[in-house]
């Protein structure tokens, strides 16, 4: 059995390329900037109690699964998501659901999936794709940053619902139950902006939003003091994959969002959204100075480069910057 999935796109970031895919098979047209958008995936948070390779976990994105629940709101979309406790419930689940011809979205973790190139797996919990299939003993996928049709084995696609460690999916499954005709985005993508701004500005929290970023920046200038110059370069290095390799990377969710943000302004006719657009560029840019210069220190572990206290005042500057951006949004009548 396999569903008429045929066209599926690659895109930047597995999850808001779930969004486009699974619309599609709707026959309802999003690109990727305005998924994410929608679903206010923007996000930072800095969490020092927990650990992705023995380093603190950095996060640019908000949890797996809440870009596609928060889109499927705003949209008016009815959907189901859930996670199973029973590894076996979970697959007849599946099953179950496949057999009413609707196409599914998982949560696995990357290290175990047989069809990633080995140079590319790591210990990351938080990838998406689509189950659009099944022949036999074996689960046809489309994922949206592999090209062409993915096949996975029963056990092994078990093993990946259930892979261990930090964001553990637990057989997280997801997927549409009711998709309207016709959707009209302008108030979807007004919702998005406003999540967005109160996640960035007004969550009470040091460790979240714009507060977060200054928080990262002064728990970064005491690492080398704190803990020695191996295990600093050790935690900016786990920091510059999440920026550049895990998943999109946090500098290009910022770029995606500026996209957003530009056809924000061509759908709502609100052209000072256009300017923010490239401010959030900006910051994006400035995201990349920070990885730049710490992998420089990253190369230099005993004696680095740059000090700590230059790549922390990167960090302050992001945090000036990205709260402009968000302040901006945020008085804007939309």
């Amino acid at each position: 059995m396999k569903l008429d999935f045929d066209n599926s796109q690659m895109s930047a970031h597995c999850e808001s390329g779930v969004i486009v895919n699974m619309l599609k098979y709707y026959n309802i047209t999003i690109n990727e900037p305005m998924a994410f958008g929608i679903g206010s995936g923007f996000f930072f948070a800095h969490l020092p109690m927990m650990k992705v390779n023995y380093s603190p976990v950095t996060s640019f994105r908000i949890l797996p699964g809440l870009l596609f629940s928060r889109a499927c709101k705003n949209m008016g979309i009815s959907y189901e998501n859930k996670t199973f406790r029973d590894p076996q419930k979970s697959m007849d689940e599946l099953d179950r659901v496949l057999e009413t011809g609707t196409p599914v979205g998982l949560q696995v973790g990357v290290f175990q999936l047989p069809y990633i190139p080995q140079e590319y797996r790591m210990h990351y919990n938080m990838h998406s794709m689509i189950v659009i299939g099944k022949e036999n003993n074996e689960y046809l996928i489309a994922d949206s940053v592999i090209p062409g049709e993915c096949r996975i084995s029963h056990e092994d696609l078990m093993r990946v619902r259930y892979a261990k460690g930090t964001f553990a999916p637990k057989g997280k499954m997801f997927y549409p139950t009711k998709v309207p005709n016709e959707i009209d985005f302008k108030q979807p993508v007004i919702n998005g902006i406003k999540k967005v701004c109160h996640d960035m500005l007004d969550i009470p929290m040091p460790i979240i939003g714009v507060k977060g970023i200054r928080y990262f920046s002064r728990r970064l200038r005491k690492w080398p003091t704190k803990n020695g110059n191996k295990i600093a370069s050790q935690y900016l290095g786990q920091t510059i994959l999440s920026l550049e390799e895990i998943g999109t990377g946090g500098v290009g969710y910022r770029y995606m969002y500026g996209a957003f943000l530009s056809q924000a302004a061509d759908l709502l006719g609100r052209e000072e959204l256009k300017e923010i657009s490239i401010e959030m560029g900006n910051a994006g840019n400035r995201w990349r100075d920070f990885s730049y210069i710490g992998a420089k220190n990253c190369k230099n572990r005993s004696e680095p480069e740059h000090t700590y206290d230059d790549i922390a005042d990167i960090l302050m500057d992001i945090a000036d910057k990205e709260e402009k951006v968000f302040r901006k949004l945020k008085k804007i009548k939309l």
